[in-house]
């Protein structure tokens, strides 16, 4: 999946300058859980287009042609896997993943990376396109070039997954209401899931303190 990310990394960063008002919201949704302050890590940078003005220092992504970008855009990107994290346990206070998770090989291996190199009760934040959704089947249907291989989740199979490895008190946002393109303005997320295009899930490891809800 790299390989093809490496070859239209510059299709898949224009993505955002062409659909502008639902990065925005997608933006928007994930900052309602992402705590103030902290060490952070983004897997899956890509580009850096959410590690970048969401404050996230750290990123990791199997594309050179990416963390080429994010390293121009101010995020300290190391080339490697989500599989494999580059880091010693317990080193983040939060982790988050964008849209990264139907694109790597083994899912539950990643979060369960993603938990090990969080500090105790450090936030995990995962924004998925649910496969049920309007957007998800749009493009399951569509085949882009980056989503036809794509593997999709349910929100009842990502929160079993989480559930597994033992992140507790789950929060949910949603966005993108209507297709990207089709987003005139910024969106405000909703609590909850189950209309939206985009949702964000945040939970935490062995957590003691209950997350901010959404307004």
């Amino acid at each position: 999946m790299e390989n093809i990310f490496d070859k239209f990394y510059k299709h898949y960063d224009a993505w955002y300058d062409r659909n502008r008002n639902a990065y925005l919201s997608e933006l928007r949704a994930v900052r309602k859980f992402l705590p103030k302050e902290g060490k952070g890590l983004e897997i899956g940078v890509g580009t850096g287009r959410f590690a970048a003005p969401l404050g996230i220092k750290t990123g990791v992504d199997p594309s050179k042609k990416m963390i080429e970008i994010a390293r121009l855009r101010g995020v300290d990107a190391r080339l490697g896997r989500g599989e494999s994290l580059p880091f010693q346990n317990s080193s983040f206070n939060y982790v988050v993943l964008i849209i990264t998770l139907c694109f790597v090989k083994k899912p539950f291996r990643v979060l369960a990376e993603a938990r090990r190199v969080l500090k105790r009760n450090g936030v995990l934040l995962v924004g998925i396109i649910p496969k049920d959704s309007f957007l998800g089947k749009a493009y399951q249907k569509k085949g882009s070039i980056f989503y036809k291989n794509a593997r999709f989740f349910s929100m009842f199979e990502l929160v079993h997954k989480l559930a597994v490895l033992k992140f507790v008190d789950f929060e949910f946002c949603e966005t993108l209401f209507q297709l990207p393109d089709r987003i005139a303005r910024i969106e405000n997320p909703k609590k909850g899931f189950g209309k939206g295009g985009f949702v964000v899930v945040a939970c935490r490891k062995n957590a003691t303190k209950k997350l901010e809800s959404c307004k």
